[in-house]
């Protein structure tokens, strides 16, 4: 299985360099975002709440998520092209297992975040980023970027692979940025002045995600628990993506 998947991934990895607009654009939104509430938000970090931190360590992981989110939704477009042009009928029909087929695309889109994360830390660092742990909080933030790109990817593929068709597949995509909104994107959890905006961050995974990539970006020491708690969000969700993305693979079988 591990060959297959390598292929599978392989060509999608072609695929993208040799469209790269599939994915700049994405880029450079996300760098936009860095830029725009770094100057435009950044006096806020002067509240007691923000514990002496910049605001440009605080901002970064709405700046990471909302890549992953745009960048991994393109996995599920591209595989609604494949559908789209019988190329997927076709891989249906060969020996290749399922679970290959789907996670090729899916490692292809965490492999492209994690391109697209570490320009993004470039970005950072020239705008004056310094992270207080050194680099165990950027082998972490990293790592929390991948895991939750991976689980979105999958979330992609399963939806594309349910609907075979590319606006429903967009629309799906577009669901999840509500739910960066609907957390702690500016301010800490206390700064947060209405209950049911509280509520539905204390429900929201992206949540979890923020606050692990803040518990190595802005403190002086890691918050073990706060990291724990991203990066189990973002283990249980890549899991729950891959099995959705593999079942609605063997749905699409079946239907042939």
């Amino acid at each position: 299985m591990w060959t297959e998947t390598w292929l599978f991934t392989k060509r999608s990895l072609l695929t993208t360099i040799r469209n790269p607009f599939s994915f700049i654009p994405n880029l450079i939104i996300s760098v936009f975002f860095l830029l725009v509430y770094t100057s435009g938000l950044s006096s806020v970090a002067s509240l007691p709440q923000f514990e002496g931190s910049d605001y440009l360590n605080f901002i970064l992981p709405v700046s990471i998520v909302s890549g992953a989110v745009g960048g991994a939704g393109g996995t599920g477009q591209a595989l609604v092209r494949d559908i789209e042009s019988g190329y997927f009928a076709r891989l249906l029909l060969t020996p290749a297992t399922r679970t290959a087929i789907v996670l090729g695309p899916m490692i292809a889109g965490m492999l492209q975040l994690f391109v697209q994360t570490l320009l993004i830390f470039a970005v950072a660092f020239l705008l004056g980023l310094t992270i207080p742990v050194g680099a165990v909080g950027f082998f972490f933030t990293v790592l929390l970027a991948i895991g939750f790109g991976l689980g979105f990817a999958g979330y992609s593929v399963g939806v594309a692979l349910k609907t075979r068709n590319a606006q429903a597949a967009q629309a799906g995509t577009l669901l999840f940025f509500p739910l960066i909104f609907l957390s702690t994107t500016f301010v800490p959890k206390e700064l947060i002045e209405a209950e049911w905006l509280k509520v539905a961050a204390t429900f929201n995974p992206t949540t979890y995600i923020f606050e692990g990539m803040r518990a190595v970006l802005t403190q002086p020491e890691i918050d073990w628990g706060a990291l724990s708690a991203g990066l189990a969000v973002a283990g249980t969700m890549s899991v729950l993506m891959i099995v959705f993305a593999a079942t609605n693979a063997r749905g699409a079988l079946k239907q042939k």
